[in-house]
């Protein structure tokens, strides 16, 4: 049980540092669509390349964030019967949600990105616009990490539940209990 403890730990630290690194992006987005609609409307002056910058952040942040809004309990939920549940309730709602949902998601996801991914890896893809960033390749690989981040924080909610379901909810630690269990 202690290594199951271990394990998700490490995966909430990781996508809690992701989160947090990811999260910045936001700021950069900001600033670079907003040179944009200066140098558009002020200036008129087009950037491609700035155009695409902003689009790709979002898109990249919005992929590498996915495992820390999981963490966070913060994806869409049908809240009818989780709301008001138990504590072991909820863990059993998320473990059963992790095994029936999130995997064969992750893995529908896998086997449909993967070969998209290897192929724009393999053509050094750029963008579409012309004049615009090289490098779409990277980004389309942000489906991969959104994989893997994800599949790794629903491993973790998979732990949390079993330690929970197993009487061991001392092993989890206070910043990843279920807020109805915290004081």
């Amino acid at each position: 049980m202690r290594a199951a403890a271990g394990t998700m730990r490490a995966i909430c630290a990781l996508n809690w540092a992701l989160g947090r690194v990811f999260a910045w992006f936001s700021l950069g987005i900001v600033l670079i669509c907003f040179t944009v609609v200066v140098m558009r409307y002020g200036f008129r002056l087009g950037s491609v390349p700035l155009q695409d910058l902003y689009v790709w952040l979002n898109g990249a942040m919005f992929m590498g964030i996915a495992g820390y809004t999981l963490l966070q309990d913060g994806h869409v939920r049908v809240d009818i019967f989780y709301r008001e549940a138990s504590l072991r309730r909820r863990a059993l709602v998320d473990l059963v949600g992790c095994v029936i949902f999130v995997a064969p998601f992750l893995a529908v996801l896998t086997i449909y990105a993967w070969p998209y991914v290897a192929r724009s890896w393999s053509l050094r893809e750029g963008s579409a616009n012309v004049g615009g960033l090289p490098g779409l390749f990277v980004l389309k690989g942000f489906l991969i990490v959104f994989v893997v981040v994800v599949g790794l924080q629903a491993v973790a909610m998979a732990l949390r539940s079993v330690l929970i379901l197993r009487g061991r909810e001392d092993l989890v630690p206070p910043g990843y209990r279920y807020p109805a269990t915290e004081g």
